[in-house]
């Protein structure tokens, strides 16, 4: 009951402030705006499991700390969240994530990822070292705890992205086409259909970042 009640304040308190974090993305509405988008991404939330959903779903409204990301996590599903509570109600809201989430699942599938092939290491050093499919990919990463971006530096290609928390973990989440540079290189698979079809899946959507779930 008290989840419930803390995620409907946080919604709350949302709509009465302009659009922080990644709001700054091409994201310019006011404080009203915001507040009438979120408005209408929730109108139809009737629990506080569904409101603590949408919470979910926009890339840093529940932030994370640097700390928070020390360890080792492994995959558990596809990712999907969007940049703005703007990005989200143009999308279609939750039904929207969670579609992304689904066609995501059966490619992903295909190629194979799971916990014990596909996981990820963040050191207090500022290093990191992961496996994607089983092929390794290391290097030094820096986090920015206002916009929850993250910035990998790797030997085989640097990416930038961005770290959502989950109920149980966190999502690495990336533009669609960096995730297929991603693969594309580390598991040298520049050829499979397969990736052509996770691209393809994300360009309806404006705003929206994918990538991997990963539970500790």
């Amino acid at each position: 009951m008290k989840k419930n009640y803390f995620a409907a304040a946080a919604i709350a308190a949302l709509t009465l402030t302009s659009c922080g974090g990644l709001g700054t993305m091409g994201d310019t509405n006011t404080g009203s705006t915001t507040g009438n988008i979120l408005g209408s991404i929730i109108g139809a939330a009737t629990n506080g499991e569904t409101i603590s959903n949408i919470l979910t779903s926009v890339i840093g409204l529940d932030k994370l700390s640097s700390r928070n990301l020390l360890g080792t996590w492994r995959y558990n599903g596809p990712g999907c969240a969007f940049t703005s509570e703007n990005a989200l109600a143009k999308a279609g809201g939750e039904v929207a994530a969670t579609e992304v989430e689904q066609k995501l699942a059966a490619q992903y599938k295909k190629i194979g990822f799971n916990s014990q092939n596909t996981y990820l290491t963040f050191n207090q050093d500022g290093t990191f070292s992961a496996k994607i499919d089983g092929k390794p990919w290391n290097g030094q990463y820096t986090f920015d705890e206002r916009t929850q971006s993250i910035n990998f530096s790797g030997f085989l290609l640097n990416l930038k992205g961005y770290v959502k928390r989950e109920a149980n973990g966190i999502s690495v989440l990336f533009e669609s086409r960096k995730v297929l540079s991603l693969l594309q290189t580390i598991s040298a698979m520049s050829g499979n259909s397969t990736l052509s079809s996770i691209g393809d899946i994300s360009k309806n959507y404006d705003g929206v970042r994918i990538g991997f779930d990963m539970r500790p």
